[in-house]
């Protein structure tokens, strides 16, 4: 399964959002995202998805890191992208929570497995 995910960095600080719902990765931390669909471009997938995910408008920059990753169930490709903000507040539509963090704060929360290179990747690239 090929999926999107947004890194947003603002005045040094990354967005991260804590799943919502059940199973294995419920309550974990994940740069938001989700599927594409069959026809739709990564960065229109993005887009889209964090439209539904947190109401606000994003610009995609640039490929940031492509990570392959195999969860008990199933597997992933998840490509990131450095991403900004450009409309709208956040607001939390599928997540139990977000926040800002700081590189420090990020490598202290519970992330979902795949999201754990891309933090790694954020530590030796910052900014």
């Amino acid at each position: 399964m090929r999926v999107v995910a947004a890194v947003i960095v603002e005045d040094g600080r990354v967005f991260a959002a804590q799943r919502n719902g059940s199973g294995p990765l419920a309550g974990k931390w994940e740069f938001p995202g989700g599927k594409i669909k069959e026809g739709e471009s990564p960065a229109s997938a993005l887009k889209r998805e964090i439209r539904e995910e947190l109401g606000i408008e994003i610009e995609v920059h640039s490929p940031f890191l492509t990570v392959k990753h195999s969860y008990p169930t199933f597997e992933i490709t998840l490509e990131s992208y450095r991403c900004s903000c450009v409309e709208g507040t956040i607001t939390l539509n599928e997540h139990l929570d977000c926040g800002w963090f700081s590189l420090d704060e990020l490598v202290r929360l519970d992330w979902a497995e795949a999201d754990l290179p891309i933090v790694a990747h954020l530590e030796r690239e910052p900014g």
